[in-house]
Order: C-alpha cells, then structure tokens, then sequence
C-alpha cells in the first residue's frame, strides 16, 4: 500500500496551514487508490475490514460504496472528469451491478428505516454531481435499475430525523432525471426540517435538544444539495427555499467558526465522530451556495486546518483507510450503525472540491480567522452553550447546558444517566469524555455519590438560560432506583475558566463530586492532589484542574486505561464534598490549558462570598458576577 504523499507546503497562498487545492485533492486521491484492494470483484461493493454494524455485513458493504463513492464524485466533478477516468470507469461499473437485481452483487433493496436509505442518499448526490461523466453514460437498463433501487423510497418512511432529508435528495435526484417520485414526500420532508429549526442558523437533529456536528454535516448540507438537485430538474419549486436556506447557513456559521481551533483540531461532542473531516462540510456549503460571512481565504483556512490537523494525528492508518474511531482505531466513539464503510462520511468535508480550482476559496490568500488574532468568547444561546477559545494553546472549550440527545417525552421513573458524547458539562478540541461502561463516569460532571459508589448521571437538560458569560441548567439526579433529586448548575465563563456554581439536592450520607476535564495520552499523566484542588498534565502539557471555591472539602484524581478518545491513559481530576441532606451549595473553577499554573493560586484571584442561594464572584481584575441559584422552582 503506498503511504499519502502530499505536495510541499504553499506558505505564500497558504500561510497559515501551508495547504492548497493540491493537498486536497492528493489526499483524495490516497483515500480512493486505498480502497482498490477492498471492491468487490463487480465494484458495487466495498468490503473493508473492522467491526460490522448492527446492519449486518451486506449493509456494511454497500456503506463502503456509497460513502466513497460520494468523495469521488466531488473529486470528478471539480475537474470535469479530466484525469479520472479510472474513478468513473470503478463507480460506473460498481453502480450497474449494484443496482441490478440480478447480479450476484446486488445491493440490497430499500425498506423502511434501513441503513441502506442512508446509503442511497449518498449515491443520489453522487450520481448528480457526476451526471454527465458517469449516470449519463450508463445505458438505459442500468439506468433503469438504478431508478427503480432508489424508488424504493417512493411513499416509504425513514426515521424522523436527518433522514428525511435522505429521502429528499433521493426522490429529486429521480424527478432530476424523469424517473418515478413522489413530490409528497420531498415536500413532506423539507417541512418537516421546518420544524426542527430553533433559530440563529441551528435546527436540532430531530424533536429534543440534538445538537452537534451534525447540524452542519447534514441539517445544512444536505438542503444545499438539493437545490443544486432541483435547479437541474426542470419546472421544480426552490427559489424560495434556497433563499431560506442560504439565511440559515449564514447565520450558522457565524456561530461554527468558533467551533474549531487555530490549529485546526474541531471539538469533540456528539455521535459519529468518526467521520472526522467531515467537520470541515458546512463551511465548504456556505461557500458553495455563495452565502456565507466567512472570506474566501477564511473558508479554506478552517477546512484545510480540519483536514491537516487529522492527517497530522495519524489519519487515514498506514494502509491508507479510515479506521473507526477518533486519530486511529477506538470503537467507544462509534455508535452500533457505525460500519466499517461508516468514517468514509468523512467525504462530506471534501465537498469543497465541487468548487473549480479557480474559485477564490481555492485561489485567494488564506485569511486569519477570530481565533488567529485574538482569546474568544461567544454565547450560543439556541443551542444552549458558551464556546470559549485561548488563541495562544490552541484549546478550545465547549460549555453545555442545551445539548442532550435526550427523548422528548418525559420518562416514566428512573431516566436514562445520559449519553457521554451530550450529557458532559464541558466539551473541548484537545480533551474528549472518558467513554466507560464498567466504571462511574466523572469527567465534566457534578454528581452525586452514594456510599456504595452508586453515582447519578445527567440526562435530560432542563435549560434556565444563556446569556455572554453564564449559562445555567438543571437535571434530574438518581441513585440507582432512589430519587429523583435536583442538581442546578449556572457556569459563568471569564477569561479561559469556567466557574460552577451548583445547588445539589441529596441524601444524607451521599456526597457530592465534581469532574474536571479529562486529559490523556500514552504515557500515564502527571497528577498532583491538594486539600480543594487536583490538576492532571499530559505529555504534550495540556492541564486540567479544579480548584474548590465554595463547599468543596475534599479532592483527588480518577485514573482510566483504554476509555479515552485522545489516548490509552486518561486523568481527571476531581473534588469532594459531604452531603447532608439540606441543599448545597458549591463552586469550584475549572480550567484546561497549556499554561503553567498553581491551581490554588486561582482561588486566591476570586473573591467567593454565598449568602443562601446567592453566590456573589468577585473576578479577577475587577468586576463582579452574581448568581441566584434556586431559579428553578
């Protein structure tokens, strides 16, 4: 297998990431010859190694497929076709006996809610951005096949989240080129986004609070490409939603350019992580649909630093493939849909390269993007969060009181502890949650402990607010069967720390812990425990640490060995405090940097004062932040 060989870097057009179109496209090109081993003897399906799917080996392989398939079309269609004869002649060939039922490699039908609609979503869009080079050029019957596989979707159900949008751009692919459709259901799914939409750019995946990447990898991109779909079928309706599309896409990105750090390393929250550079799509689309607040030189300078920060961290392996996992294999940051096809979403970031080589986001100068010049601090209030960013150690930090994935309707009893990739605190770009199912979860976390080590989990997010500085929340807290009590947390964020101010209810004899951030990596990370205070350091100097304010009497730091995206060793350092059965009130400060600090000298820059429920911050350099907590009731 040959290893990914990449032009030199460009510091004149590029001068902060030292990457052009070039780079791009090579490591396009590396990603597709990677493949060529793993197709199946008709090419229509792509059959890589790596742990199956709940959707069995067959789904699996078509996922191989149509994922990739997806990044050759961009590639193809950015060129016109020229010098990538062999990628139409694979995929050409792989759609035919793919789509024939008669084949031995025939794809599996569409039924409702299958992964195969997924898949067909991504053939859709790749067949219409590569019309002319290969649809176009398939004969009638294999057309004919297709049309019929894809109308499987006609008056079907998918599940109700971004997958309707699987549909849309499957039905107007077929209404594209004159094949069967149902104009109900391409209707009845882009309403049904309309729904979702909460306002400032941002939909949730879904009914609930489903926020995360996939607001811009799907939510965004995927009515973008339908428009492109429906201006190519004649006497289609779009104007009006593609105006409306090209508002919200404007709006969100003015929030997602802070989602990233300089270094190019985008923050780790939410399901299907493994699909890595595809973080890099929305910025791409606003482009694409020439709405966006971001320069042209600006737009590259985010995607190119996604896709260098990955490559850099090990990506694809040696054998040119893109692993489940986060850098390399690490199947805690899958979800049981995730094939081995899955990370080749990854494809969805290089929709940039639909764009022609003299476009200004290929040809003009990289521009500094917030970050580059200066420490950021923005509220998200439809999301419910506080993105905060050092510009001088690259971290930036994620503060969640909006995000949970969690069902709508109120639970009957106990509900569910959460999903680790929604239900933390504090999310960042260069820490990720420790992701165990055998031992408590404490990073980002206040939870209450009972004597057994029974620990309360945090599910569904009642939110109380956001604004610049604070954001507050509450949830329900159990302890096994036992409960429900109350945990409000209001985090006010200033100046690179977090400070959580918490009223927990409990029982007496419980007692209260509050997680810092986890750090890892290979080597085992240096610890250092104090009275009120813990910090863990990495070896690359990431710091993280707690610092008790108000309430917090004990400390220490939780060890774990093969549970962390970001390497075998994890720390995270916590605090302590007794429970006896009145409401508490705590505060502690948390921080994740690579400066060189003293945790309690932290303490000593905030004045903490609480009169009952009222905790008053006495900032550093002046100012004063006042918290009522209780706000719930």
């Amino acid at each position: 297998m040959s290893r990914l060989v990449l032009p030199d870097t460009d510091r004149v057009l590029s001068r902060q990431t030292g990457w052009s179109r070039a780079h791009w496209e090579a490591l396009a090109d590396h990603l597709l010859d990677s493949l060529v081993p793993y197709f199946s003897p008709g090419a229509s399906l792509v059959e890589l190694p790596g742990r199956p799917s709940r959707s069995g080996t067959a789904s699996d392989a078509l996922e191989g497929f149509a994922r990739s398939f997806m990044l050759a079309a961009f590639r193809i269609a950015g060129v016109q076709g020229k010098g990538c004869e062999d990628l139409i002649e694979r995929y050409a060939r792989g759609v035919a006996n793919g789509a024939n039922p008669d084949h031995p490699e025939a794809w599996l039908r569409l039924t409702p809610r299958s992964q195969q609609m997924v898949e067909a979503a991504a053939i859709a869009v790749s067949l219409h951005e590569t019309r002319e080079w290969i649809w176009d050029r398939l004969d009638s019957r294999a057309q004919q096949h297709v049309a019929e596989w894809l109308g499987g979707f006609n008056g079907s159900t998918t599940h109700d989240n971004n997958w309707r949008l699987f549909q849309v751009v499957s039905e107007q692919f077929l209404a594209s080129v004159g094949a069967p459709y149902s104009q109900d259901d391409i209707d009845g799914g882009l309403d049904r986004i309309e729904d979702w939409y909460v306002g400032d750019g941002w939909y949730s995946d879904g009914d609930g609070q489903n926020f995360d990447n996939y607001i811009g990898w799907a939510m965004h991109l995927y009515p973008g490409l339908w428009a492109r779909m429906a201006a190519a079928t004649p006497g289609a309706q779009y104007e009006d939603r593609l105006k409306l599309y090209r508002e919200r896409i404007n709006l969100f990105l003015e929030d997602a350019v802070h989602l990233v750090g300089n270094d190019g390393a985008p923050i780790y929250q939410g399901r299907s992580l493994t699909y890595r550079m595809a973080a890099a799509a929305p910025y791409w689309m606003g482009a694409l649909l020439d709405s966006t607040p971001l320069k042209p030189g600006q737009t590259r300078r985010l995607c190119s630093g996604i896709a260098r920060h990955f490559v850099q961290h090990g990506v694809p392996d040696e054998r040119g493939v893109l692993t489940l996992g986060w850098y390399d294999t690490f199947l805690p940051t899958t979800q049981q849909y995730s094939g081995p096809g899955s990370p080749y979403w990854a494809s969805k970031g290089f929709v940039g390269l639909i764009l022609p080589p003299e476009h200004p986001v290929w040809s003009d100068p990289e521009d500094s993007i917030p970050l580059d010049d200066a420490d950021q601090q923005r509220a998200m209030p439809k999301p419910g969060w506080i993105v905060h960013a050092s510009r001088h150690d690259q971290v930036v930090q994620l503060v969640n009181h909006g995000a949970d994935h969690a069902p709508v309707a109120e639970p009957d009893g106990v509900e569910p502890a959460g999903d680790p990739h929604y239900n933390r605190l504090a999310y960042a770009n260069h820490a990720g949650p420790d992701l165990s199912d055998h031992e408590p979860h404490v990073d980002n976390l206040i939870s209450l402990v009972s004597p057994d080590g029974v620990t309360s989990g945090r599910g569904r997010i009642r939110r109380l607010g956001v604004d610049e500085q604070t954001a507050s929340s509450w949830h329900k807290a159990w302890l096994g069967s036992e409960g429900p009590w109350a945990i409000e947390i209001t985090s006010v964020v200033h100046n690179g720390w977090e400070i959580r101010c918490a009223l927990v209810e409990g029982p007496d004899g419980a007692s209260v812990r509050s997680g810092g951030f986890a750090v890892a990596g290979e080597p085992l990370p240096e610890a250092t425990v104090g009275t009120a205070a813990a910090s863990t350091r990495n070896a690359d100097g990431l710091v993280s640490a707690v610092v008790g304010l108000h309430g917090y009497d004990g400390a220490g730091v939780h060890r774990g060995l093969g549970v962390n995206p970001f390497g075998a060793h994890s720390a995270t350092p916590y605090l302590t405090a007794p429970h006896h059965g009145e409401p508490l009130v705590l505060v502690n400060a948390v921080l994740l940097t690579r400066d060189a600090l003293r945790p309690e000298a932290l303490a000593e820059g905030l004045d903490v004062t609480v009169d009952g429920t009222t905790v008053r911050i006495g900032l550093p350099g002046g100012g004063v932040r006042v918290v009522e907590l209780g706000r719930r009731h």
